[in-house]
């Protein structure tokens, strides 16, 4: 796709074909996703309650078919080892225990005498009776392999297997990392143990583990069934409605007070860098449905002396142009129709394009203007050095540098997985959403359909992405605060201190969400935590 500054709409060739995840059932399909397993169909159930299973059984295969796929089996499949099944034991002579016994035997040089026979049939029962302690009953060794051994062991004690792999019975978040060290291991048998155990155990419907532990199931599921690039070609389900999609987006807005948080400290930020000025240029990375602008431009039409001429560069990509139900143009006409009620001069420039793509002719930079740029929740979505031979992360930034902003804002997730191996990703993955898990716990009940989509579709996809997909395909490569200022140190950026007002403000707002919220300001930039975890980091830049 090619960028280009321009006031029309943006369209796109077929937004059915936008990747998706969604963890609901289609319609007819009883609330069944199908796999296919040596012509064999084996069923990812998802009951009306939200509880998940895999079902596993030998040769089994994965595939990421979450809804309906589209696909064949030839776009990738993930052969599990197969269990050992158990079968029954015809006599005690055929087992290790019972050969030693028979060689003693061997020794005498007369028959035995009766009563030899009935001691020798005790001790046969009890070696049996113990042998089905140790084993369990009904086990047929069948192999001299240990592998064959412990499979045997551990399907028919599965208590064993845990206590092998240090797990203690019923602790969910043990097992979810027990399967991501398994599969970074590519331990073949333990991962299957442990995703049908992991089956068992998690819930969209439970409480923050159960469900943070769904989702990241379905990445471990789609991690070894496709590379990335199969993975968003086969998930082809039917996506929400652009207004059923909104309205998702929203709730997580209103439940999620970090959200908030950065748009508001943006907003802050740039109304105090252009305070006083008439004619100002805001550059938008992903204005979305644009709605962050809205206050501003409220604020901005009441300000003593008349409000300034305001222009916005819009960019944004074919994602959020299906969320919107349209192009850019929709934006446009929504920002437009506020500062018309304002009596707010307004002009609105669409750039519809992915960020890396932006070239310096696309924002359009006229002299005399005051520039403000806005990175919120984007930058981390700019592949850098790591993905591509062109650090366009870097570029973005020099670039926006060239043009003399008056301030820049960043707002983005504190968290290290843009270069991570895949383990430690994966471990900050579930550390940091179950943070956020747990704030959305207190602020919905976990029966609420609206929770539980608004998770499945705004939240979900960013978990499997991190754990599903690798090199250009995997575009959640958030970074900590200490990379990033590095990062606009190099550019020539220096820090720009936010508004102690709209510090106030937030602090307020946190206040009547939850106490567990927490807001700390160190050298002019804010930190959002929950708990002993820190969310989102705010600051600014000239």
């Amino acid at each position: 796709m090619s960028a280009r500054a321009s006031n029309h709409p943006y369209k796109i060739s077929d937004a059915s074909q936008m990747p998706y995840y969604n963890n609901s059932a289609p319609g007819g399909e009883n609330g069944r996703f199908h796999a296919v397993e040596n012509n064999l169909d084996h069923h990812y159930s998802s009951p009306d309650d939200g509880s998940q299973r895999i079902s596993s059984s030998n040769t089994q295969v994965f595939e990421a078919q979450y809804c309906t796929l589209e696909s064949s089996s030839a776009n990738g499949v993930y052969p599990a080892q197969s269990s050992t099944s158990s079968h029954s034991i015809s006599s005690l002579s055929g087992s290790p225990l019972s050969q030693h016994d028979s060689h003693s035997d061997h020794t005498y040089s007369s028959p035995p005498s009766a009563s030899c026979l009935t001691e020798v049939a005790d001790l046969q029962i009890k070696l049996k009776e113990l042998e089905n302690a140790i084993l369990g009953p009904e086990l047929d060794i069948t192999s001299d392999s240990p592998e064959s051994f412990l499979q045997a062991n551990v399907q028919l004690r599965p208590d064993n297997w845990r206590q092998l792999l240090g797990i203690d019975a019923g602790d969910l978040k043990q097992v979810i990392i027990a399967c991501g060290k398994a599969v970074a291991d590519s331990d073949v048998f333990a991962t299957e143990l442990l995703i049908s155990e992991l089956g068992q155990l998690v819930s969209v419907s439970g409480d923050p583990m159960q469900r943070l532990g769904a989702y990241m199931l379905e990445g471990i599921v789609a991690r070894l069934s496709s590379s990335g690039s199969m993975l968003y070609k086969s998930l082809k389900c039917k996506e929400p409605t652009g207004s059923e999609l909104m309205s998702y987006m929203h709730l997580l807005y209103e439940i999620c007070p970090f959200y908030k948080f950065g748009y508001m400290s943006a907003n802050g930020a740039i109304a105090e860098a252009i305070k006083g000025e008439n004619f100002v240029h805001i550059i938008d990375f992903q204005i979305a449905q644009g709605s962050q602008w809205i206050t501003l431009i409220q604020a901005l039409a009441a300000r003593p002396g008349g409000p300034p001429y305001i222009r916005i560069t819009g960019i944004d990509d074919s994602n959020s142009a299906y969320a919107r139900g349209g192009g850019l143009d929709i934006v446009g006409r929504r920002l437009h129709s506020v500062a018309l009620s304002c009596g707010l001069p307004f002009e609105f420039n669409a750039v519809p394009a992915a960020s890396h793509e932006v070239q310096l002719e696309h924002l359009a930079v006229r002299p005399g203007e005051i520039i403000a740029v806005n990175f919120a929740y984007q930058l981390h979505h700019v592949p850098d050095e790591s993905v591509s031979m062109e650090n366009h992360r870097d570029r973005i930034i020099r670039m926006i540098k060239s043009i003399n902003p008056r301030v820049v804002t960043l707002v983005e997730q504190e968290s290290n997985t843009n270069t991570a191996p895949f383990f430690p990703r994966y471990m900050e993955t579930l550390n940091y959403y179950t943070a956020m898990f747990e704030s959305i716990d207190v602020a919905l009940p976990r029966d609420d359909k609206r929770r539980m989509s608004a998770e499945q579709h705004c939240v979900a996809r960013d978990i499997v992405n991190l754990i599903a997909c690798e090199g250009a395909e995997r575009v959640e490569r958030h970074e900590l605060f200490g990379k990033w200022k590095a990062r606009f140190a190099m550019a020539g950026f220096r820090p720009y201190p936010l508004s102690s007002v709209v510090n106030n403000t937030i602090n307020t707002l946190l206040r009547s969400y939850n106490s567990c919220y927490s807001l700390e300001e160190r050298d002019g930039v804010l930190y959002l935590g929950w708990k002993n975890r820190v969310l989102v980091v705010s600051s600014a830049w000239f």
